[in-house]
């Protein structure tokens, strides 16, 4: 039986810390219970592990409060409660062209209601198109007298280009506009700060660079954001049973009904593995073999007349994602054999980005994504490497 090489660490890191699952576990066969329902040992036991969970988030994105850290099932509803609760119609956004539909759907959506938005112009390599005069010069052009937010991902999760939420922070303070990011593809793996880069609503999902298991995420919020927002969903939240209004106070006014508690101790178990093993040391070490593969494809076709690689070459201002293209062959049929006789896991399409594909040039086609996790080794990286030479007639 071959080996399998999983490189689809964009979609959700594989495999997870031992700690991880045995959290899980842990939580299922020895608590159990849910928060705020039980005046018992163990239900309290199950809120201080949510408490904590809650205050590691908080460390890890440079924020103070913890009760504002609020738990869903994954960044798209993260990001559904927090574009279809916060605008209104008549409200403006800004957005860039490399978003998620995660972002783009939701909005789309919300055209129907009044709402607009505008797409900030990226070049081929993912970075906001922006000319010598500076960001803030190419960020005012964008401005209307009705734009509200600036809403963008922190890196793309089709090239893994990471675009400057510092300064795009800078210039929303600056012109009084609330600041909104997605971190799917960068947090656990790169540096956030929400006081720091001015970010009113950090939306994350917890499965990927966090570490944890599918069906956990959340966002950050700030208290004047949050009072200007609508619960999207409302139910139970174990306080104020007597009322049938939705509480007025945090998490509880975007927590309604059962939470993801073993999802949340598996989250829990990651983030701590992340700040034992050191943030640092992850990205360096899935950088390092991002490198790697991109160097390997240009030793034997830097003129990408087999294998096209999509966005930027270099590893600055990226993450470990790459994606690439086969001029002369069918992606779909590359990618696999790529699994089915070299054992190679990646994943080929528009990746849920046509928006993305659309500027970077790859649209409809798609292209095949290589994400690269701390789980992968320079062994894996040649043997995908040597894969892509053999697949497409390089050797």
């Amino acid at each position: 039986m071959k080996a399998k090489i999983y490189l689809d660490n964009a979609s959700t890191t594989y495999p997870k810390p031992p700690c991880v699952p045995d959290a899980v576990y842990r939580y299922m066969t020895q608590i159990g219970s849910n928060i705020n329902r039980g005046c018992y040992e163990d239900a309290y036991s199950a809120e201080e592990m949510v408490y904590d969970t809650r205050r590691q988030l908080c460390d890890l994105f440079g924020f103070s409060d913890c009760k504002n850290v609020i738990f869903t099932k994954n960044i798209t509803e993260s990001l559904n409660v927090i574009i279809k609760g916060f605008f209104k119609p008549g409200d403006h956004v800004l957005v860039s062209s490399m978003e998620h539909n995660a972002v783009m759907r939701p909005l789309v959506q919300m055209e129907q209601t009044g709402v607009s938005f505008t797409r900030l112009p990226c070049d081929r390599g993912g970075s906001l198109n922006t000319d010598e005069n500076g960001i803030d010069s190419f960020l005012e052009q964008y401005l209307q007298p009705n734009t509200k937010a600036i809403l963008i991902t922190h890196a793309s999760n089709v090239c893994g280009t990471i675009l400057p939420v510092k300064e795009i922070g800078n210039f929303c303070f600056q012109h009084k506009l609330r600041f909104v990011v997605d971190t799917a593809q960068t947090a656990g793996t790169c540096p956030l700060d929400m006081d720091e880069m001015h970010i009113d609503a950090l939306a994350f999902t917890g499965h990927k660079g966090l570490l944890g298991p599918q069906g956990i995420g959340g966002f950050i919020i700030r208290d004047d954001m949050a009072k200007e927002m609508i619960p999207l969903l409302s139910g139970g939240t174990g306080s104020l049973s007597h009322k049938e209004t939705i509480p007025d106070f945090m998490p509880d006014r975007f927590e309604p009904g059962t939470m993801n508690l073993p999802g949340i101790a598996g989250l829990h178990a990651g983030l701590t593995w992340i700040k034992e093993t050191g943030m640092e040391q992850i990205r360096t070490h899935e950088l390092k073999l991002t490198e790697q593969f991109i160097q390997g494809i240009l030793t034997f076709d830097s003129q990408g007349e087999r294998i096209r690689i999509i966005g930027k070459k270099e590893i600055q201002n990226r993450t470990g994602v790459v994606s690439i293209q086969t001029p002369r062959q069918e992606l779909s049929e590359i990618a696999f054999q790529l699994d089915d006789t070299y054992g190679i896991m990646t994943r080929v399409g528009l990746h849920c980005a046509p928006s993305a594909h659309k500027t970077l040039g790859t649209y409809p086609t798609g292209s095949i994504r290589f994400s690269f996790g701390w789980h992968n080794t320079e062994e894996d990286v040649m043997q995908a490497i040597e894969a892509l030479k053999a697949l497409t007639g390089a050797i």
